[in-house]
């Protein structure tokens, strides 16, 4: 209760108009359903799919032809001649201002792999965005949890307060007999009839806290509730210790996974290209520079390019995705170590809880025996209404105390199932 109690008194005051609805029941996983497919954060998912998918398009691009335009003018201060005679032969140099129009179309053949891996180096990426996402989702469970609890802890309790005011009229039915017929003083009827009232007032405070976190549970859920909805109740076996199945385990296998396709890059990076190419052009001169006089030319062929200048980086480049890698290795480590010491926690509560409620309710059986006595004894004006009143309260407190350890009990199982992430 450490933590539903104080989200009971926070929102004890916290009202928002509810509209009737269908839903006049509601289950915890269709609470933890209907938040998640309504909570903000799932609009990126789509965003993460669709950019993903563009930056995949434009990397298929790379496949296409690629097609330039340039050119320039140029005015030389020196151009070539020959000043050896060499007879029948006259050679006239070229002008010293040029230019040439460029056109240039390239086909890639083979790019040692780089545009494959670039897509799957993009996939991986989405997988790890989208399951942060799934883990960033996961913890709204926690949140629905504690209105969940909170408002079946209220809901015991107002059925508690029922109880409690069937004794306390059954009470003033045998005092006002009492007082009518001059065994009893009035103000004891009046005790009682105090005391009725204040649970009353009880009964309203707990309506309103309900009806309180109710609203924020509709406001989680995105779907209205009305006043008289009912939570079910979840019926949790006894807890099996099993494997972690959380979100987070996912996400570092996903981010594992794209340290291993950027490795996969940096060798790819340093395989040799290859490129087919045609290139078209009008200038002065043309591919003949003896004819100086502008032309048209082109040239077509097979381009081959190798650049060593990675190999001096690769080797530290995959030394840095190993220090990523344990890294990464130490976080699931650490999350594994507090998840499990966590879950232990959980389960060492269960056990408790379970003792508790044991011999909260061997207190109640005495306790109901107790006032059963005093019930009979003020029929015959034996003791007073305060004696009464008081074996009244104790067997209350009785019960809250198993309310309570019922309730916490429940949110240790559910607790543990969330933590886990076997729910």
């Amino acid at each position: 209760m450490k933590r539903i109690i104080p989200v009971i008194f926070c929102f004890s005051f916290f009202l928002i108009n509810s509209r009737v609805s269908a839903q006049e029941k509601l289950s915890l996983q269709q609470a933890y359903d209907l938040a998640q497919k309504n909570y903000p954060l799932i609009k990126q998912r789509e965003l993460v799919k669709q950019t993903a998918g563009l930056t995949i398009e434009n990397l298929n691009k790379g496949y296409l032809p690629q097609f330039s335009l340039g050119g320039q003018a140029t005015y030389q201060s020196e151009v070539t001649t020959i000043d050896v005679p060499i007879p029948g032969f006259k050679f006239n140099p070229p002008g010293k201002d040029q230019f040439k129009i460029l056109a240039d179309l390239n086909q890639m053949i083979y790019d040692g792999g780089v545009i494959k891996q670039q897509k799957n180096i993009q996939q991986k990426n989405e997988e790890v965005n989208q399951q942060k996402i799934a883990v960033d989702l996961y913890t709204i469970k926690d949140r629905i949890n504690q209105l969940f609890l909170g408002v079946l802890y209220l809901d015991e309790q107002l059925k508690q307060t029922e109880l409690v005011k069937a004794d306390l009229n059954d009470g003033i039915n045998k005092v006002k007999a009492q007082v009518e017929n001059g065994v009893a003083l009035k103000s004891n009827l009046n005790l009682l009839q105090a005391q009725l009232l204040t649970i009353d007032q009880k009964k309203i405070e707990l309506n309103i806290s309900r009806q309180g976190l109710i609203n924020i549970l509709s406001f989680f859920i995105s779907q209205p509730l009305p006043e008289t909805v009912q939570l079910e109740k979840p019926l949790v076996a006894d807890i099996i210790p099993g494997d972690i199945q959380r979100p987070e385990l996912r996400l570092f296998t996903y981010q594992n996974q794209l340290l291993g396709s950027q490795a996969k890059l940096i060798d790819t990076k340093n395989f040799p290209k290859v490129n087919f190419f045609v290139e078209g052009g009008y200038g002065k001169p043309g591919l003949n520079f003896l004819k100086n006089q502008a032309d048209f030319y082109y040239m077509t062929g097979i381009r081959f390019n190798w650049n060593f200048g990675g190999l001096y980086t690769q080797k530290k480049e995959k030394q840095l995705i190993e220090v990523n890698k344990k890294m990464i290795g130490i976080q699931k480590e650490i999350f594994l170590f507090n998840t499990n010491a966590a879950l232990a926690q959980q389960v060492s509560e269960i056990s408790k809880y379970q003792q508790l409620i044991a011999t909260d309710k061997q207190i109640i059986d005495l306790r109901i025996k107790v006032k059963q006595a005093a019930n009979a004894q003020l029929a015959n004006a034996v003791i007073t209404t305060l004696d009464y009143l008081q074996d009244v309260n104790a067997e209350d407190q009785a019960r809250q105390n198993l309310i309570i350890h019922q309730i916490q009990l429940l949110q240790a199982k559910i607790n543990y199932l969330t933590m886990s992430g076997m729910q």
